[in-house]
């Protein structure tokens, strides 16, 4: 079977870019433009990998499908809210194109608010706490990056 993101192991991402591409997601989030902007100009061309390598560690755990031994199981209707998340960004009229940054950061709030949040919740905070958990792994895969007390 060749590899495929969700067969291949996920590149591993300094804690840095964590951090920038999280500051990126949470100010468009906040429609703050002008810190997604600093944010840009301060990461360069690189913002826009970086925002993928986040929405793959976002989208790829939440939408792999379990055995369910044939019987309905949760991930068995993912796929239709996949299918009018995907509806919705597409219908959503803001003009970014989605292979950009701001379309890639708007589909990863999108997500997050329509997969990961119950009742359209606080995405702001479901945001935080995927950013806690990218800056841990990236911390346990780079330990030179660990400060010491």
């Amino acid at each position: 079977m060749p590899e495929n993101t969700i067969t291949a192991p996920l590149a591993r991402m300094e804690p840095e870019d964590v951090a920038d591409a999280f500051a990126y997601i949470r100010a468009l989030q906040a429609g703050d433009i002008d810190t997604a902007g600093a944010v840009a100009n301060d990461t360069g061309p690189e913002l826009r990998r970086l925002l993928l390598d986040v929405a793959a560690r976002i989208v790829i755990p939440i939408t792999a499908v379990d055995d369910c031994d044939g019987e309905p199981c949760a991930h068995s209707f993912l796929a239709a809210a996949l299918g009018r998340l995907l509806l919705e960004v597409l219908r959503h009229g803001d003009g970014a194109c989605l292979a950009f940054p701001p379309g890639i950061a708007q589909t990863i709030v999108r997500f997050t608010e329509n997969i990961l949040t119950e009742e359209h919740g606080d995405v702001a905070d479901v945001l935080r706490q995927l950013e806690a958990a990218g800056m841990k792994q990236a911390m346990e895969a780079h330990p030179a990056h660990r400060t010491t007390a």
